[in-house]
């Protein structure tokens, strides 16, 4: 276990004068140490510097130190550094644990919280292991130039300014917000101007953003079936009703006259999550007119719809909008790298300040030093580049899957040709269940996903539908070289067999 420094001042507990200083300072170095403040293995400062920070002698700091290393709580000597122990006396730790949950037990019975704190539910961070066949939503993140952003970054610490330092408006830094109008506008087919741009950590931050702001408890909230979970997840927290729209070739369903007076629409036309369509011209048309017609607003997530490998290109539905009904959130995410939380919501120009005040209070703006390196790079035209580059790249392990499923999984799965994104699905021969083709996948080193989990509730709750719905697998193929595809689907194909 690598040892820790706490070359930094400790704060212990007031002195009672009553008792002895050494006893004083024994004392609260323990409950530090039992209560996991010092943990296994810190550095505790240096004699000389404890004396000068509480007024003591050298001698009552060396006295506390010798009692704690006799009970087995620091280890080390003087003057070469006394250490947190290592293992620690375990019938004193498992009674400082007892007390500590029954004290954690009383204060959770008095604890209240409101609608929103009882009904969040936590979101699932990427795992940190190695890519393997077939994980989803990911980029090629080996592939990034990383060389290339550490260079833009050097050059923007260089010359940072006393007033980049200081901050940028809660919105976002004015030139990314610009740079992101014009490479929406330019290739997306977005109608904008930086005003209506707020630069935020990415999808689900503007997600939250958008349903704190629009939804109220009992407000209906109309979503694509299958979708995307992070989204059904924040409306659940806001207690919004849910209601479920099927898709077809053309993606998500037209709402009906039934549907008018619900608040808001999400839809990921670009590809649709996670079945994978693109969402036709026509049908974008009457959605918009449907929403304007019902005063219904509606949340498009263009979350990777920068990648389009076939088929003619259609601007964002935001592009097509002349009523100002549109919420268009994309994310930098998934066309750069996960850790690289920016991503944006262009908002009507009749909401930009509601978005902007709420912004101001949740997290008055994002990493400015990320804004800029990321503004350098789109400015510079690497981010033009790269997209091309990755296009290719992706197109490739796209075609490498497919030609891989015809041949090894003919009479097992059909794997869709999608015409954009990172993903696609695997569409399993009847008779065969989407979960336990799941479980004995990831028995195998696989990482695909039932997209039955993905349905609403009441379609869950529906135990007559399931026998005679199609069941899918999510195969993700961007962040998967073509050699580890090949096995993946080698190693799915005997899954598959034996549970067949």
């Amino acid at each position: 276990m690598a040892k820790r420094s706490t070359a930094i001042e400790m704060l212990l507990p007031q002195r009672d004068d009553a008792i002895p200083a050494y006893r004083w300072l024994y004392s609260s170095l323990r409950d530090e140490i039992l209560e996991g403040r010092l943990r296994a293995g810190t550095r505790l400062p240096a004699t000389r510097d404890l004396a000068s920070q509480y007024q003591l002698s050298r001698g009552t700091i060396v006295t506390a130190f010798e009692e704690l290393k006799a009970e087995g709580y620091v280890e080390g000597s003087i003057g070469s550094g006394t250490y947190v122990s290592k293992v620690l006396p375990e019938e004193l730790l498992e009674v400082r644990r007892g007390a500590a949950r029954k004290a954690a037990q009383r204060s959770q019975s008095r604890r209240r919280f409101t609608d929103y704190g009882k009904l969040v539910q936590p979101f699932p961070n990427f795992p940190s292991r190695a890519t393997r066949a077939f994980r989803a939503n990911i980029p090629a993140v080996d592939l990034f130039p990383i060389t290339l952003w550490a260079q833009i970054a050097n050059r923007r610490l260089r010359r940072m300014s006393v007033g980049l330092l200081t901050g940028t408006d809660a919105l976002g830094y004015p030139a990314l917000r610009e740079a992101i109008a014009h490479y929406i506008t330019t290739s997306r087919g977005a109608v904008c101007t930086a005003e209506q741009v707020i630069v935020l950590s990415g999808v689900q931050e503007a997600l939250d953003l958008t349903a704190r702001l629009l939804l109220s408890p009992g407000d209906r909230v109309l979503m694509e079936d299958p979708g995307y979970f992070g989204a059904s997840k924040v409306f659940d927290a806001m207690k919004a009703k849910v209601i479920p729209l099927a898709v077809d070739k053309e993606g998500m369903n037209l709402p009906g006259a039934r549907h008018r007076g619900a608040r808001l629409a999400y839809t990921t036309p670009a590809h649709q999550a996670p079945l994978g369509m693109t969402m036709s011209l026509p049908r974008r048309l009457a959605l918009l007119e449907w929403a304007r017609r019902s005063g219904t607003l509606i949340f498009e997530d263009d979350y990777d719809g920068e990648y389009r490998y076939s088929g003619r290109p259609v601007p964002v539905l935001q592009g097509l909008d002349q009523n100002g009904v549109v919420l268009l959130a994309g994310s930098f995410s998934k066309v750069l790298f996960p850790s690289l939380r920016l991503g944006y919501l262009v908002v009507p120009q009749d909401l930009v300040d509601r978005f902007h005040a709420a912004k101001s209070l949740v997290t008055r703006h994002s990493a400015l030093l990320e804004q800029t390196v990321l503004c350098d790079f789109i400015e510079q035209g690497h981010l033009g580049r790269h997209l091309r580059r990755m296009r290719e790249v992706y197109s490739g392990r796209l075609s490498v899957l497919l030609e891989s499923g015809k041949r090894d999984l003919s009479s097992l799965l059909d794997i869709s040709e999608i015409e954009a994104g990172l993903q696609t699905v695997g569409w399993l021969r009847p008779g065969i269940n989407g979960r336990d083709a799941a479980k004995a996948a990831w028995k195998r080193g696989l990482e695909v996903i039932s997209i039955r989990g993905l349905y609403s509730r009441q379609r869950e709750s529906d135990q007559s539908a399931k026998p005679c719905e199609p069941q899918a697998l999510q195969l993700g193929f961007a962040a998967i070289d073509e050699r580890e595809i090949k096995r993946g689907v080698e190693e799915l194909a005997r899954a598959l067999e034996s549970i067949n």
